[in-house]
């Protein structure tokens, strides 16, 4: 079955006591409507960034309630399309991404797309990789805001999240109460200015609760490669748990020791930073599927 959710079913954190917008089933399609990171309050370069509404910001849409998922299984999120507007908002300054310490002033800029590109400048057009800012599950505990990232998901604003990709995410409340947003035309590793090429979407995808499934979350299958994502307060912390997670994979899916499965990632591994701007920041190890016979 085919289910299809507006943008105005938007939340702002994710929460066991958030109501579903929807109730579906296992391998049931789910379309997402969704607004932009700033909740399409932005139309123009000119406008007083002071006079939005600071509150809503990072909205997700949602949250999806999935019958028989149960704390301890793991949801796949099959993500088909992405399907966005055809002008980007960019925001940064004081205080914002890497150079907020060198910035006075808040500054907006609007990109449109043409042809596929973004259009910077009359001379840069950058290509488009789309990719989902915010996708995440509702925590056990305290709820957490949609801008922060953590181990059900979140803000982890990671570019292989994207068109053709199943991200794996886990189960802690029942009916797992799935949400998305903050979808990207286009980001760089890091998303270093504070955000990405922000656009409204509409996402399609496909859900479905897998039990007895060990492999540790979040991470996410891009074509032949599989990455383990991971979020903490600092970067040198969520490199390490990304790592580690990869190695649980590594020994779940080979015989190799665990001393051959760090040598592993240290030869073919692909250690990277997602976002370096959030209150937690987020890194993934990323692993060639082959390596992995048993992996399943």
């Amino acid at each position: 079955m085919k289910h299809f959710i507006s943008k105005e079913h938007a939340i702002y954190a994710m929460s066991a006591d958030n109501q579903p917008a929807c109730t579906v089933q296992s391998g049931d399609t789910i379309v997402f409507e969704a607004y932009d990171c700033f909740t399409n309050q932005i139309t123009s370069e000119n406008q007083i960034v002071e006079a939005l509404d600071w509150n809503k910001i990072n909205p997700a849409t949602g949250p999806v309630f999935i019958e028989g998922a149960e704390p301890g299984d793991v949801v796949e999120v099959d993500i088909h399309t992405i399907d966005i507007g055809d002008t980007v908002t960019l925001m940064t300054g004081p205080e914002l991404g890497v150079l907020g310490d060198e910035l006075d002033t808040m500054t907006i800029k609007r990109v449109p797309i043409v042809e596929g590109k973004l259009q910077f400048t009359e001379d840069i057009q950058i290509p488009m990789n789309k990719m989902i800012g915010v996708i995440g599950t509702a925590p056990a505990q305290d709820a957490i805001s949609c801008g922060v990232p953590d181990t059900h998901g979140g803000n982890m604003d990671t570019t292989a999240i994207t068109e053709g990709a199943k991200l794996y995410l886990p189960v802690n409340v029942k009916g797992a109460l799935l949400a998305l947003g903050d979808c990207h035309a286009a980001m760089g590793d890091g998303e270093v200015s504070v955000c990405g090429g922000e656009v409204p979407a509409q996402v399609t995808v496909t859900v479905r609760v897998l039990k007895n499934h060990l492999v540790p979350t979040p991470y996410v299958i891009n074509g032949d490669t599989i990455s383990t994502i991971a979020s903490a307060k600092t970067l040198d912390e969520a490199t390490v748990m990304a790592t580690k997670n990869m190695v649980r994979v590594i020994q779940q899916s080979t015989t190799l020791t665990d001393a051959e499965a760090i040598h592993l990632l240290s030869l073919a591994g692909q250690l990277r930073i997602s976002q370096i701007v959030d209150p937690n920041k987020t890194a993934r190890m990323e692993l060639p599927l082959h390596y992995l016979k048993n992996f399943h």
